[in-house]
């Protein structure tokens, strides 16, 4: 039985069921192209199962780990087949043209907007974006947990996330309903700016968000 299945084949796929194998989860690995797939799911070992994106996702716990546009698309090619399941959104909408705005509208999200498109048993989860890939490998950044900031507006929804990012040796902080995700993809935006500046030369996509106290 598949408890999470992962949309892409990408470094962020990786991340993320690394972390999920670490939590002792079944994971499939679906995508466009099924060598891809099924070489990623090979790499991780472990009896991860692949397909491709014709494939029904099996995990209860869906995660969307492509691109925004492609998101919005692969939720819309599968409609139904996503009732009742927990979809979460790792999406960071920025405008890759520029790198200097987000593409969605002011007062909207890239959660928000790929929630319109599921069935309404459907609970979309904002998580994982706020995390970079190499840190998810890894588990930890600068010898510190992960925290992963999760946005929701089902509680089933996100104490299902919650569990498995607690699982995974994560810290996870449900910061409010899924419209806080327009703070998560905002402030995720600067994060990724500041990567990307040559006067940050200690950052290297390898940083991670922190709660202390």
């Amino acid at each position: 039985m598949t408890d999470i299945t992962i949309i892409g084949n990408g470094n962020m796929a990786r991340g993320i069921a690394t972390r999920a194998l670490a939590a002792g989860k079944a994971v499939e690995i679906l995508g466009q192209d099924a060598a891809k797939a099924q070489t990623l799911a090979v790499e991780l070992g472990a009896d991860v199962t692949s397909g491709t994106t014709a494939d029904a996702p099996q995990g209860s716990i869906v995660v969307l780990a492509v691109p925004f546009d492609a998101a919005k698309a692969v939720v819309t090619g599968y409609g139904d087949a996503l009732a009742g399941k927990t979809i979460v959104d790792i999406t960071n909408p920025v405008n890759f043209a520029t790198f200097d705005s987000l593409v969605v509208e002011p007062g909207s999200s890239a959660a928000e907007e790929i929630s319109a498109l599921v069935p309404a048993s459907a609970s979309v989860v904002k998580a994982f974006n706020t995390t970079f890939a190499g840190t998810l490998v890894a588990g930890e950044s600068g010898g510190q947990p992960l925290d992963v900031f999760i946005a929701g507006d089902a509680p089933h929804g996100t104490d299902a996330v919650s569990s498995f990012v607690a699982a995974a040796g994560m810290r996870p902080l449900v910061v409010g309903p899924l419209k806080r995700s327009r703070e998560l993809e905002g402030f995720q935006f600067v994060l990724m700016t500041m990567q990307a500046n040559p006067a940050f030369a200690d950052f290297n996509w390898d940083t991670g968000l922190a709660i202390t106290k």
